[in-house]
């Protein structure tokens, strides 16, 4: 298999060159988008609509924010990230309709084992990230590997979430959580 496959599969992976190039290639559209000024938001949605696997028709992302790969992550419509987040969509990212990020979050689908010498070995993995729909984060959360994050969830600011959060909750913390049930969202 290759790293692309391995990594694909959830598998540990070392980087090599053909991922290396993608990074590099996403890297470079990125900083194409953060260069370039708020005004020119035809030119802005035409570079990161290059960036992302898939998203809904109405989205904005604010500059500066960083992908990994970028194709590996999916917004639905409604999408709103504010300013300085960072989307390591090394493994799948999806995003639901009506997601709102405030400033400063992350959100990590790369990993790297515990075993110091697996880890030494340059080996990571990749898991997962998939987030429902009507989902507010606060500023400065951090979501981990492998996290699946339910409808109409509130996620306090400073969080930080290792598990999966259920639908209709408020979640707070490191680690996130839960704190609150909301009722349903119609």
């Amino acid at each position: 298999m290759t790293a692309k496959e391995k990594l694909q599969a959830g598998q540990l992976y070392r980087v090599d060159d053909e991922l290396r190039a993608e990074l590099a290639a996403c890297k470079k559209k990125c900083a194409e988008y953060n260069a370039t000024p708020r005004e020119e938001t035809e030119k802005r949605q035409a570079i990161m609509r290059s960036i992302l696997g898939k998203c809904g028709n109405n989205f904005y992302v604010e500059s500066n924010v960083w992908f990994d790969y970028g194709y590996n992550t999916e917004v639905g419509e409604n999408f709103y990230a504010n300013h300085d987040c960072v989307f390591l969509d090394t493994g799948k990212l999806i995003f639901g309709d009506n997601v709102f990020i405030a400033p400063q979050c992350g959100f990590y689908t790369a990993g790297h084992p515990l075993d110091a010498k697996t880890r030494d070995a340059q080996l990571e993995f990749a898991l997962p990230i998939v987030v429902g729909n009507s989902v507010w984060f606060g500023g400065g959360v951090r979501v981990l590997p492998g996290v699946t994050i339910g409808d109409n969830v509130v996620i306090g600011a400073g969080s930080v979430v290792t598990r999966d959060i259920p639908s209709n909750s408020v979640a707070v913390g490191n680690p996130a959580r839960v704190i609150k049930k909301l009722p349903p969202s119609e």
